[in-house]
């Protein structure tokens, strides 16, 4: 084993080798989906007062569901702290990761796991007591701040501050919940992680306005699910599932539509929708695999929109998550 593996012991050498690609034929047998999320992060995956899961990452396990089955509801949701999410995937307790996951090259190339697509674009940012005064992440020289353990974001912070000579005191914790409490205790003086993950956990504080979360960003987070290297069908099913929303939103293809728009005589829309079978043949999915996930859970727009959006309580534009035709990144791959 080559020693940087040997090093990360989260590594589970030669798993993928063993698994047989049997992921896909499995879930389809098992009638389930089992989909690891946060455990629990406003906007993201967070169970309401009945304990249904809600959020973005939430409803991708469920737009998943629906395109594998017909039925959103088919989804076993497994909460993962950020230590426990990537063994868990290699270790088949899960059959994909969606769970505030930052695609890296490391991630995707030494733990037997496959980076699949971008669905949310973030960096790495600092919240901060208003009462702090500090405008500028150079005067948080001194600070103790809360970060998790295992994630992008504890190096960044490290990296950065030393990069800058300025010191810090880290407080690991593992979920991230504990982090915002600590804050509001008064036990960290800011917490580090991606912007929109600040802006969530703000969301749900007792004295939200107390709190901000400084401009600058430091970090590249281009968030997306996991699978395991076993199985390249599996790894499709997950890629061009999240393509289909995006590529949706592009048609002008919402939830409430997918059924007017299927006399549309646009070659794009019908491969989509699954008029032509072209796409679900290729997946070996129903031909309405399509439709089913963006009948569920509406196209990429609709689904930032409700979770994520500037009426709701997270309060974020879509900035770098805007489709490429309005000036941002997101861009579906040609579904030909």
């Amino acid at each position: 084993m080559p020693p940087a593996l040997a090093r990360n012991r989260s590594f589970r050498p030669c798993y993928w080798h063993r698994a047989g690609g049997q992921t896909l034929d499995t879930i389809k047998a098992r009638g389930t989906l089992d989909c690891g999320v946060n455990v629990g992060v406003a906007g993201f995956s967070l169970p309401d007062s009945q304990g249904v899961w809600r959020g973005m990452d939430a409803d991708l396990c469920r737009g998943l569901a629906a395109a594998l089955f017909g039925d959103p509801n088919k989804v076993r949701f497994v909460p993962l702290t950020a230590v426990q999410r990537f063994t868990a995937l290699q270790s088949a307790e899960i059959d994909v990761l969606i769970r505030q996951t930052t695609l890296t090259m490391t991630r995707d190339t030494t733990l037997g796991l496959r980076m699949v697509a971008v669905n949310l674009y973030d960096g790495h940012g600092f919240m901060v007591r208003k009462e702090a005064g500090i405008d500028d992440p150079k005067g948080m020289d001194g600070m103790t701040i809360c970060l998790s353990p295992g994630t992008t974001n504890e190096l960044v912070t490290a990296d950065w501050f030393r990069t800058n000579g300025l010191r810090f005191t880290p407080l690991l914790q593992e979920r991230m919940q504990d982090n915002a409490q600590a804050l509001q205790a008064g036990r960290c003086d800011a917490i580090g992680t991606d912007a929109t993950q600040l802006a969530a956990l703000r969301s749900q504080f007792t004295k939200p306005g107390d709190f901000i979360i400084l401009p600058q960003r430091f970090s590249k987070e281009p968030y997306g699910p996991v699978v395991r290297r076993d199985d390249q069908e599996w790894f499709d099913v997950v890629r061009w599932t999240i393509s289909a929303l995006i590529q949706a939103e592009e048609l002008g293809v919402t939830s409430q539509n997918t059924e007017s728009l299927k006399t549309s005589q646009s070659p794009d829309i019908r491969r989509l929708l699954g008029v032509d079978p072209v796409l679900g043949n290729a997946l070996k999915l129903d031909p309405a695999w399509a439709t089913n996930a963006i009948r569920a859970i509406g196209n990429y727009g609709e689904l930032f929109e409700r979770h994520l959006g500037p009426k709701t309580a997270i309060g974020l534009e879509r900035g770098m998550n805007r489709l490429w035709t309005e000036g941002g990144l997101m861009y579906s791959w040609p579904m030909r």
